[in-house]
């Protein structure tokens, strides 16, 4: 008879002797060994993938994590205990203290196995084993987001999407992951060319960058004393000899927190927390695995690293870390990996380069999930390349990150076209401009030097442009210099934009083909905060309505929904002024809305047309409730396609429509580089807000970019302060954010906390206020520990106003910025507005 507590199970066909099932984990919880088990048996096929022929390095808690953190007879565990399974796989790796066997999952009974043993925590490398035992190059890169003394989880995060920015734009997709611990992780998918020191050096290049841009915010420095109030951003973890926790594995934390692959959405949220087992098994059902790409991208074109053996080595056994410097079969083994030819449009030549002495050169601008540009010089055979995601600077007092990327084949220098989604770089490709350029410097992996000599209407301006390619030791950046007396005088650059050809339309890839059908571009919810430069946008006003891609041909109209269905029948209103359009072919995208009494956009009073079918049921909704059309894109014009001319173009075409006075279509204003007069008009107008299009932009049918921004209005938020956090940085010394309340029945709710907004004056008068009101504890309900670890606690008398975009699921306010005192407003009648 079994112990109480215990028992044996089947899995996978193996059987299991399961003991101290009782056993308490997690104090803070009750959490018990049972369900650490039931856990990692439920979440097992999805962690299986991450885990896969991955050496494991585990850290136990036989007798829990103790109490308040504290931990009792914790340690790793590298080699395997004497007793295990045989069915356990393995694999051994050679240290310098001698051999350890390290297991590998690859089914749920090894998981139960380890989680019987109170393995809470699973760590793994960035590489994976050969089936024969020897390391392979490593498939993913992380960089670790460690948040110092003072930095909250949301801080972290907006770190995170500024490397999420260079990552992307170097061509990395990055995959975000709260560690269940204090920080986040960022994972993207290498392609197996780089050695672990050569990916460990990529990371540490990017970290620095990310330093020298926000020294106040970030550090890439090892010593704990250097990250009070910063985030480190963690790069060693590549190393091959380390270890990261990975993805789904629990924490041995005081709650049992998991390391929970999220949404950027989610990391947007200022109420962002680390999640529980029992909210990570929730998310699954809702979501799947967010990190599925990650671990299905095949490793294509890998050499694995050869192994250094000897005559006592034994079988299976490899010295680590293994020798680097793997050799390449030709300067685009890599590219090629990186590319099915069956599915991409790009050149994707079997061969090896053959040598070359041209000198031609392009930049390309690259519409993938973030919009960056292509530098690409002709050099031993192939286009030496690196992104650039601001563009080729245009003033020499302005340098520009420049990342370098894989070798491309010579082809590519004539390549435009549409990457499909899905496939690398997935996006649309157009020249920007392309040429012949002299040489002054080339030293490999430190410095180029060149003039280029574009197009006439190409983006440099048609005239001579020098520019320099410097490795700093941290990372590459691109200069514009100034030529000499002697050279030929450098005009303004062009504006970055599209200089691409057109396509016919009666090519079958046209958009006005009469087979193709457009799914309209769509929009990124954002934040104000992120049109950094408004100069490089358009405002429009964002229509409460249906959407609408309208065709028109010799007087014939058609409209359809955004799914592709035919809407033409149900809004016969609009079709007479559309055909009467100054046009003979179009296709038009825009937005059906309806008006109220006031002039404004009423939904409700559209949405009883939506469904209707009868034309007797139509006609008679329509007299009530007119229909109009705010056209806002022009996507092709008598046979000539449009999208990938930029938004400026397409604007400006449009315009020229000049629908007639008391038409029912109307092609509504434009803010050029007005957010603030924008978002004014869309609020007397009671919208919804503006979306935000950047200038040069392509239309990206089907895809939501980036080029596109939604900006919502935030309202507005009586609240009351209870308590104020320590600022650090620029604000040390003084208050960093102001802990905010509602009361609800007896108590004062948390709703989130506000640290913009702000004047230096505003911050001494908040702390004139504040500082009479001083007590010892909380006197607000729910607020987090991070929220409260530092906090200083104040009665909740003072009441203040906020902006704000929504309220979260939880009952925080989100992105709220401070408006002002109410001193006229008594604490106890502020209520939710």
């Amino acid at each position: 008879m079994a112990a109480p507590g215990s028992q044996q199970v089947t899995v996978d066909g193996r059987v299991l002797a399961l003991t101290n099932l009782d056993k308490v984990l997690y104090p803070a919880t009750g959490t018990t060994k049972g369900e650490v088990i039931a856990y990692y048996a439920e979440v097992g096929n999805t962690l299986l993938p991450h885990l896969r022929q991955r050496p494991i390095t585990r850290k136990r808690w036989p007798d829990g994590v103790g109490v308040d953190g504290e931990h009792v007879n914790v340690f790793f565990a590298k080699n395997l205990p004497k007793g295990t399974p045989d069915w356990v796989r393995r694999y051994s790796i050679q240290h310098s203290d001698g051999i350890n066997d390290y297991p590998v999952a690859d089914d749920i009974a090894t998981l139960v196995w380890l989680a019987q043993l109170a393995a809470l925590e699973l760590h793994v490398p960035q590489w994976r084993f050969a089936e024969d035992g020897t390391p392979l190059p490593p498939d993913r890169l992380v960089l670790d987001l460690d948040p110092g003394e003072g930095v909250t989880l949301a801080e972290t995060a907006e770190v995170a999407g500024w490397v999420r920015e260079v990552l992307e734009g170097a061509g990395l997709q990055p995959f975000p992951v709260t560690s269940g611990s204090k920080g986040i992780h960022l994972y993207a998918h290498l392609d197996g060319s780089l050695s672990p020191a050569q990916a460990s050096d990529l990371a540490r290049e990017l970290a620095q960058a990310m330093q020298a841009e926000h020294p106040d915010r970030v550090t890439s420095v090892m010593r704990k004393s250097d990250r009070g109030g910063k985030v480190f951003l963690d790069w060693s973890q590549n190393n091959g000899n380390k270890t990261t926790i990975t993805p789904y594995s629990l924490r041995g934390r005081t709650r049992p927190t998991v390391a929970a692959p999220r949404t950027w959405d989610e990391l947007a949220d200022p109420d962002l927390r680390q999640l529980e087992l029992g909210e990570l098994l929730t998310r699954l059902e809702e979501l799947g695995d967010l990190l599925a790409p990650l671990a299905g991208v095949a490793q294509k074109g890998t050499v694995p690293f050869p192994a250094v053996r000897d005559d006592t080595t034994r079988k299976g056994t490899v010295p680590f870390p293994a020798v680097a410097g793997h050799a390449q079969p030709d300067k685009l083994a890599k590219y090629r990996s990186m590319r099915d030819a069956d599915k991409t449009p790009e050149p994707v030549p079997a061969e090896p380069p053959a040598p070359s002495s041209g000198n031609s050169f392009v930049i390309q601008e690259h519409h993938a999930r973030r919009l960056h540009y292509d530098f690409r010089l002709e050099h031993g055979g192939v286009l030496v390349s690196w992104a650039v995601p601001k563009g080729p600077p245009t003033d020499p007092k302005s340098n520009h990150l420049a990342v370098p990327t894989e070798d491309h084949p010579l082809d590519y220098g004539t390549f435009e076209g549409t990457i499909p989604a899905g496939e690398y770089g997935g996006g649309t490709v157009r020249i920007w401009d392309a040429g012949s350029y002299e040489l002054e410097k080339w030293r490999d992996g430190k410095e180029v030097i060149a003039t280029l000599h574009g197009r006439p209407d190409g983006g440099l301006g048609g005239a001579p442009a020098k520019f320099a390619l410097i490795h700093t030791g941290k990372d590459w950046l691109i200069h514009r210099m100034a030529l000499q007396p002697s050279e030929p005088s450098v005009q303004p650059a062009a504006t970055i934009e599209a200089v691409g050809s057109v396509q016919p339309a009666d090519e079958p890839g046209s958009p006005d083909h009469p087979d193709r059908v457009i799914e309209p571009m769509l929009a990124t919810l954002s934040a104000a905060v992120e049109v950094t430069n408004p100069d490089d946008w358009h405002f429009e006003m964002k229509w409460d309505g249906v959407r609408i891609i309208a065709y028109l041909e010799d007087g014939q109209v058609r409209l359809l929904s955004r799914r592709g269905r035919d809407e033409t029948a149900r809004y016969p209103d609009l079709v007479p002024d559309l055909a009467a359009l100054q046009c003979r072919r179009a296709v038009l995208d825009g937005e059906i809305v309806v008006l109220d009494a006031g002039g404004a956009p009423n939904f409700g009073l559209l949405q009883p047309r939506i469904n209707l079918t009868r034309a007797s049921d139509i006609a008679a909704v329509a007299r009530q409730a007119p229909a109009r059309l705010m056209l806002f894109d022009l996507l092709s014009r008598d046979g000539q396609s449009l999208v990938n001319r930029p938004y400026e173009e397409r604007r400006r075409l449009l315009e020229e429509l000049q629908p007639p006075a008391g038409s029912r279509v109307q092609v509504p204003p434009v803010f050029e580089g007005d957010l603030a007069a924008a978002m004014e008009f869309s609020e007397a107008l009671r919208l919804e807000g503006v979306v935000a299009k950047r200038r040069g932009s392509v239309y990206e049918p089907g895809r939501r970019g980036r080029t596109w921004l939604k900006i919502k209005h935030r309202r507005s938020q009586s609240v009351v302060v209870g308590g104020w956090r320590p600022g650090k940085g620029n604000r040390d010394g003084t208050i960093g954010a102001l802990l905010l309340g509602i009361p609800e029945g007896d108590q004062v709710r948390y709703v989130g906390r506000v640290g913009s907004g702000f004047s230096d004056t505003g911050l001494a008068r908040a702390e004139r206020l504040l500082a009479p009101l001083a007590r010892p504890d909380s006197p607000l309900a729910d607020v987090p520990a991070e929220d409260a670890r530092d906090a200083h606690w104040v009665d909740p008398t003072l009441v203040g106003e906020v902006f704000y975009t929504e309220v979260t699921p939880t009952g925080r306010l989100r992105h709220p910025v401070w408006k002002g005192w109410r001193a006229d407003q008594p604490a106890d009648a502020v209520t939710w507005e």
